[in-house]
């Protein structure tokens, strides 16, 4: 195939080679230092691959976070191995990315799903930050608790809170939310009173980055594209395999951020429609 396209052979100590450089370049990018960089926001989560370990295949859970500057650039911040239920995870995770310089003093919110322990981590490694909860992790945990007549109206019902004006327009829509459910679905309520505080951080955050600070999607794009990516592969052929692909796909990403800065970005409302299905 080499001979065909380029007009000669490419040797195995050529492959073995370029492999060796890439895999070098790919490592220093993802543990290049962060100290130039003034990080307000974070958005963190967890992509599982399937990957070969010696003459095992094993599924490998990676730990991603993407940065949001203070002028509302994005850039992926660190691709680290690690499980994702595990808080002890985090904490590594976090404590790596200051130790390649990250001022976590100018980190103000983190966004994330539910995952055990993660907000709590998150808290306690930036002290100065709060949480907002995805709400579409949190839409779709209460609706799949009422019946199947009820999705489309409790659906629209949580749009009204967190879609709101302001944090005493959702606080009012999240009582009338009680005082319409709590008897009819007491456990979808209950789900949702769980997490409302998280779920409504953002409304103290400047206006124009709301639309972006309520969900994961920026990550949940991320991951999606690791996922088509690798899905021809089947099988990832080790760490090192893993991270030359994920850097690679992370500055292809970087690149279309360029046009779409926090704050600039044209109102594109999660579709909660599929959860009421």
């Amino acid at each position: 195939m080499s001979k065909r396209l380029i007009g000669r052979r490419i040797s195995h100590e050529e492959i073995s080679q370029a492999n060796g450089e890439l895999t070098e370049a790919a490592e220093r990018w993802r543990t290049r230092d962060l100290a130039a960089e003034r990080i307000k926001y974070i958005y963190v989560d967890g992509v599982v691959f399937k990957m070969r370990s010696g003459r095992h295949i094993e599924r490998v859970p990676v730990l991603v976070a993407i940065g949001v500057a203070v002028d509302g650039s994005k850039l992926v911040l660190g691709l680290q191995g690690g499980d994702k239920e595990s808080a002890t995870s985090w904490r590594e995770f976090f404590r790596d990315l200051k130790v390649r310089g990250l001022d976590g003093a100018t980190v103000q919110l983190g966004i994330m799903d539910g995952l055990p322990g993660l907000e709590s981590v998150f808290r306690d490694e930036f002290g100065g930050a709060k949480v907002q909860r995805c709400q579409v992790h949190v839409a779709r945990n209460v609706l799949v608790k009422a019946p199947q007549k009820l999705k489309p109206e409790v659906a629209d019902d949580l749009r009204c809170i967190f879609y709101a004006s302001s944090r005493e327009k959702a606080d009012e829509f999240y009582r009338l939310f009680k005082e319409k459910w709590d008897k009819e679905i007491p456990t979808a309520v209950k789900s949702l009173s769980q997490s409302i505080e998280s779920c409504l951080t953002y409304l103290a955050f400047p206006q124009e980055d709301w639309i972006s600070l309520r969900t994961t999607n920026i990550i949940e794009r991320l991951n999606k594209e690791f996922r088509r990516r690798t899905k021809t592969m089947e099988i990832v052929a080790g760490e090192n395999a893993c991270y030359r692909l994920l850097v690679f796909i992370a500055l292809k990403m970087e690149l279309h951020w360029h046009a779409s800065k926090v704050g600039t970005v044209r109102p594109n409302l999660p579709f909660f429609g599929i959860h009421t299905k």
